[in-house]
């Protein structure tokens, strides 16, 4: 398991985009049909990305996701020691640690 993507909510996209861009000198480009809305940086190592603060599970935190091979097996793991599944989606997930902390999953 690796870290993927970390992915911040923002209630002003262009205001979002231009402090992450301001602060780590990166470029947040359009996101890609499978990535989603929003913007995203895409070069090497997680990416770092902004979406428009909305009611689902995901849309409220910040939330680091970390790859996996396998999204179901995985899912099943992380309710067995003790966490939950928020979402469950077939590319991505959002679930909550067995202390309450959200994170996403997504499938490589």
């Amino acid at each position: 398991m690796t870290l993927d993507l970390i992915e911040f909510p923002a209630d002003d996209l262009a205001r979002a985009t231009r402090f992450w861009e301001g602060l780590l000198a990166v470029s947040l480009d359009e996101r890609t049909a499978d990535e989603g809305s929003g913007r995203q940086s895409h070069g090497a190592g997680p990416a770092l990305g902004v979406h428009e603060r909305g009611p689902g599970p995901g849309d409220r935190f910040s939330l680091p996701y970390f790859r996996v091979e396998d999204l179901a097996a995985t899912l099943e793991r992380v309710v067995s020691l003790g966490g939950s599944v928020v979402h469950p989606g077939e590319r991505f997930a959002i679930c909550r640690d067995s202390e309450g902390s959200p994170f996403g999953l997504s499938r490589g």
